[in-house]
């Protein structure tokens, strides 16, 4: 009897407890990515890679592959195997190639390889000494332009081998530029063509359409403070006289020939040199000449995808609040005009052919990412992949929502993703995980919330939490001036933004105001510094890559201007300033339990500024736990770390809000 009543109660049970399996950081690190979506010439079809995280005693990385869809959707077919990454697939002008690279050639280097689409095994095309990393095809198809980190010079390298390797700081080695052509040699070689050997580093570049001349954006180094310096040139493609084309104080970069190979669209600042960046399309004759300047976007801040056919507009790809959104620009002057049909969610890897077809990945809050194809004509993107479909099956997405609530000092509308826990019950609270992007100018947008991170939302519902991802000012996708309304004002109006959509849920009657819990990374790990020196309304919080003290990150961070930028002067001129907006000038205030979490690889943000924090909580006896993780810089990038800081986060805020049992925090 007790057999049969075991036998039913399991029957029972079983649904409830897969349910309650659904949603854990460890089953959502079995989300795949999906990316580098391109178009076909043809628009018949599209590549993308998809990326599964590896976790075994050997490896902890995300493995890609090449993936091509047909445009019907009929077809989906992998294309790359192996235990080597293959990234960046494109397809030949004429059709007849699909390339990618690799590292899985037996130098360990980034090359190129190329895939005849009739059949075939894919085929080494460059031997770069240090890799290839980016390229593009010439419109012929006979050529591939791609750029190469220069080598170290021959006694560098041979010093470095005898241990005398130390570095200058801030010395780089450069990106050149350089073609390979499909054509072999007499040693039955791709041969390779050396393009620049100049003192600059080159970004984003395009070929005219005869193949003839290459325009690229270069600035004066690699390191990313330079970026101010980033100008255009043009060039012969088989090597000649560099030529410039846009010399202009700050950002004039992305350039794209028109289709007639008369014009090129640039993206400039037009002079302004400002991190909160404020960006228009230019148009300048392609021989030389004055830039016309077209009108602006809703954000100014966005990405050039390509001209259209016909060469009467440009496309660009845009934040705007929480969604993305797709705009021609018309090289007339005219003003921009929407062309997406989406109310939710966000468009990524977006590719447009000679013909106006269109290809990228799309996904919202509640629905993973997949490839679309669409066309200028008809932007309403049909879906051709089903790629989540064994991950999803059995799951349940909880759901979020938009909401918004006005400053404290009634100049703006705050807007935030507020995702519901899992089985929410109206009338009942519950507790809150409120969550501050990085940037500042960074913003939530609806990407789907069941993917694995070190923020992974779906789990956090399901242990039944709210979460709030709020875009206080400073955030992208809400205009300019909206961008830059935290100037010389972190920690305080952008603090009290935050804390408006805190009120507002709890005034909603959604969260118990004695139940919140916060976390944030790079500046939103800075304000969740300034959070626990503010109040103590928090139960615990977790502070990621936190820039915890304004002058010593200033001096010791790969950014040096940044803060200037925002706070309009150096800290020796205004110590004051940088002394008031920084958490270590009031950490005394302190009290709420803080886990600390850093890469120590971490340039951007140096691993110190977790050290000030972690060490000063500990002298002031506030609870605190500081996790240092070998080999990661300011973006965690290895999935067990990153599974790590997902379980160890979502530990303490249970620890410090009794939802553990009393069980003990993960060493």
């Amino acid at each position: 009897m007790k057999k049969i009543l075991w036998i039913a109660l399991a029957i029972v049970l079983a649904p409830l407890f897969l349910a309650a399996q659904q949603w854990t950081p460890a089953e959502m690190m079995h989300f795949q990515r999906v990316g580098d979506a391109d178009i076909s010439p043809d628009g018949q079809r599209i590549a993308y890679t998809v990326s599964t995280a590896r976790m075994d005693d050997k490896y902890s990385d995300f493995l890609s592959q090449v993936w091509v869809v047909s445009a019907d959707g009929k077809s989906n077919l992998q294309f790359t195997f192996g235990d080597k990454s293959c990234t960046n697939p494109k397809f030949s002008p004429d059709g007849q190639f699909l390339s990618f690279t690799s590292a899985r050639g037996d130098d360990g280097k980034n090359q190129l390889y190329l895939l005849r689409l009739a059949g075939g095994e894919a085929e080494q095309l460059t031997t770069a000494e240090n890799g290839v990393r980016t390229y593009r095809w010439a419109p012929d198809s006979k050529r591939i332009a791609f750029t190469m980190t220069d080598t170290l010079p021959a006694a560098e390298a041979k010093a470095r081998k005898q241990k005398q390797d130390w570095d200058v700081v801030d010395d780089y080695q450069k990106a050149q530029l350089f073609t390979v052509s499909l054509t072999k040699n007499d040693k039955g070689d791709y041969p390779i063509q050396r393009l620049t050997d100049a003192d600059f580093h080159v970004m984003g570049y395009d070929w005219s359409p005869d193949s003839k001349t290459i325009v690229f954006a270069h600035q004066d180094a690699p390191w990313v403070d330079t970026w101010p310096s980033m100008d255009i040139s043009t060039m012969p493609s088989d090597s000649g006289a560099i030529v410039p084309l846009v010399v202009n104080p700050g950002l004039d970069g992305s350039p794209r020939y028109s289709p007639d190979g008369k014009w090129i669209a640039y993206e400039s600042a037009n002079g302004d040199i400002n991190w909160a960046q404020k960006l228009r399309v230019n148009i300048i004759p392609a021989a030389g000449g004055k830039p016309h300047t077209l009108a602006s976007s809703p954000d100014e801040r966005f990405d050039i995808i390509g001209w259209t056919p016909d060469g009467k507009s440009v496309l660009l790809d845009e934040p705007f609040h929480t969604t993305s959104q797709l705009y021609t620009l018309p090289v007339d002057g005219g003003i921009i005009q929407k062309v997406s049909t989406n109310t939710t969610g966000v468009f990524s890897s977006v590719s447009m052919n000679k013909k106006g077809d269109i290809g990228f990945v799309f996904q919202n809050s509640e629905t993973p990412p997949d490839v679309y194809v669409a066309s200028l004509g008809n932007m309403r993107g049909r879906k051709l992949t089903d790629i989540h479909a064994g991950y999803m099956e059995g799951k349940t997405v909880a759901k979020t929502e938009v909401i918004s609530w006005k400053s404290k000092d009634g100049k703006y509308t705050i807007e935030g993703l507020l995702t519901y826990p899992h089985n929410y019950v109206a009338g009942r609270k519950y507790p809150m995980l409120l969550n501050v992007h990085g940037g500042p100018a960074g913003v939530y947008s609806q990407g789907f919330t069941g993917q694995g991170s070190v923020y992974p939302v779906q789990a956090y519902a399901q242990e039944g939490y709210f979460v709030l991802r709020a875009n206080p000012r400073g955030s992208s996708g809400y205009g300019t001036e909206f961008r830059r309304a935290n100037y010389r004002d972190w920690g305080y109006n952008d603090y009290d933004d935050l804390m408006g959509g805190v009120d507002k849920v709890i005034a909603d009657g959604l969260v118990h105001p004695d139940s919140l819990v916060e976390t944030g990374w790079s500046y939103g790990g800075y304000m969740t510094s300034m959070i626990i020196t503010k109040t103590d309304r928090f139960k615990a919080v977790m502070a990621g890559a936190a820039v915890t003290n304004l002058m010593s990150f200033n001096g010791t961070a790969d950014i040096p201007s940044f803060l200037p930028s925002y706070f309009g002067g150096e800290f020796w001129d205004d110590p004051e300033a940088y002394a008031k907006h920084s958490a270590m000038y009031h950490i005394k205030n302190a009290k709420t339990p803080t886990l600390i979490v850093h890469g120590m690889a971490d340039d951007r943000v140096p691993i110190e500024q977790g050290y000030q924090l972690h060490r000063a909580l500990q002298r002031l006896g506030v609870p605190t736990q500081m996790v240092a993780y070998p080999r990661q810089p300011h973006g965690f990038r290895e999935p067990k770390f990153i599974l790590d800081v997902a379980e160890r986060t979502l530990g303490w805020f249970n620890h410090y809000l009794g939802k553990d049992g009393g069980r003990e925090l993960k060493p």
